[in-house]
Formats: C-alpha cells, structure tokens, sequence
C-alpha cells in the first residue's frame, strides 16, 4: 500500500485521481482550500485518510500546508494537482502576486521545497504550456507578466529541475488533456477517465515503464513539449526566480 497526497482534490481531476487510489486499496491524503470545502471532499471521497487544508494562493498558507504534510509522516508520491485557469487576474493575492502564478506556480514550488521528499513527484502540466514564453521573460519583479500558458511551463520546469538534481526521485509532468471538469468545461472533447490515469500510474504502479524521470507524459506515453524546460540556464533562472520571491530554496540545489 502507498501514501499519497493530492493538492486540489476536491472535485475534478485530483478528486477522480483520490477516489481511484482509494479504490486499489491506497492510504490518501486531501488537500482542501478551507474547512468548508474539506468536509466536502471527504464525504466525495469515502476512506480518504485525512484532508488538509490551506489557500495555495497565500505563500504563508503554503509553507502551513507542507507543515501539515510533513506532520503526517513520509509519502510515497504527491500529486501536484491544483491549478486554476483564471482568477481575478486584475486583483493580487495579499503577496502581491496574481493569484494564477501564485496557485499554479509558487505553490508547487514552495511544497516541493518544504514537503519531505517522496519518492515519487507529479507534477500536473497542460499541452497549452506550449504557447508560453520559452525565455521566461515575464518573470520580472518589476512587472510580472504571467499567463495560464506560461504557469504549466513552469510545471514542466519544476517537474525536470527535479529530475535532474534528484536522481533517486521519480519526478514527472502530466499533460491530462481538455477533460470535462469543472476548469475543463462540459464541452471539453477528452476522456475524462484518461484524464487522471497517467497519475494515478505513476504516483503507485510497480510497472517498470512507471519508474521513469524527467518525462512529460500524456495519457501514459511521452509526449512532444518545450525543450527549453530541458535546459539548465532555463531551469536555474526559474528556480532563482522563485527563491527570491519566497525566500525559500530547493533543499537539494
């Protein structure tokens, strides 16, 4: 049996991953914007250990929230599953941060650096991380400039800055596709249940095809994706970015 915990999950994909673990008979621990919703996500996902909460928009939440992890014990996999499309992009987090890079980026960020390392990380990307700047030029202190886009490239990055410092991890990024979920919309034409099997794979199977490092994954498969993320210099000036602005570091760097 495995531990593993889910940031987001309750409702969508990380919540379909959550009940799916549970089912093959995995210890999983939740993860809840506030208490409110926490009760939600346990009624949503029966035999769920626990649900943590904390508001991944706010960095000193965050850094709560891996206290909360980290009280609990080792984890064999997390899954970095939250994210948001957009979210009052014209008002900023109490960080002074848009609330999208705050959620989608420096949250994973801060809970890959502070969560005792797994021994299996995923990271949840997005085929639209293909549209983002390659250069990063919008991490500027002075004028952030961020798009949904640019926030799953920087899954992608953190996912292969990983990889490649820590050889003994597991660490891998997720394309789950346009998938009906409540970001996703109704319309949206992918298979949902394809949707979140890649992480549910990769976060417990014993197959040696999961034991891999440093791949972009789509259902299952390596898929196409900026080689940029591949790059040191890339990698170095995203995780110097995002050190200066928490104050928080990569404990392996």
């Amino acid at each position: 049996m495995a531990r593993i915990f889910i940031t987001g999950s309750v409702d969508g994909l990380g919540q379909l991953a959550a009940n799916a673990l549970v089912h093959k008979g995995h210890s999983v621990v939740l993860h809840a914007r506030n208490r409110e919703r926490s009760k939600y996500g346990l009624a949503m996902v029966p035999g769920a250990e626990a649900v943590l909460t904390g508001d991944l928009s706010s960095i000193e939440e965050t850094k709560n929230l891996a206290d909360q992890v980290n009280a609990l014990g080792q984890f064999d996999a997390i899954i970095h599953n939250a994210g948001v499309y957009q979210m009052h992009e014209n008002k900023l987090t109490l960080d002074g941060l848009p609330p999208l890079f705050a959620v989608n980026t420096i949250a994973p960020y801060v809970l890959t650096c502070l969560i005792k390392q797994p021994h299996r990380l995923i990271y949840t990307s997005s085929g639209m991380h293909k549209q983002a700047d390659p250069n990063l030029s919008g991490l500027n202190q002075e004028k952030l400039s961020i798009t949904y886009s640019d926030s799953k490239f920087h899954n992608l990055i953190l996912a292969m800055a990983v990889a490649r410092l820590r050889p003994d991890i597991y660490a891998n990024a997720v394309d789950p596709g346009w998938v009906p979920t409540k970001m996703g919309g109704p319309g949206a034409p992918d298979n949902l249940q394809k949707g979140f099997a890649t992480q549910v794979w990769l976060a417990v199977s014993s197959d040696e095809q999961a034991k891999i490092s440093g791949m972009y994954l789509h259902h299952q498969k390596p898929d196409r994706y900026l080689r940029q993320a591949d790059q040191g210099a890339v990698q170095e000036k995203f995780l110097s970015f995002c050190e200066n602005l928490t104050g928080i570091a990569l404990p392996f760097v």
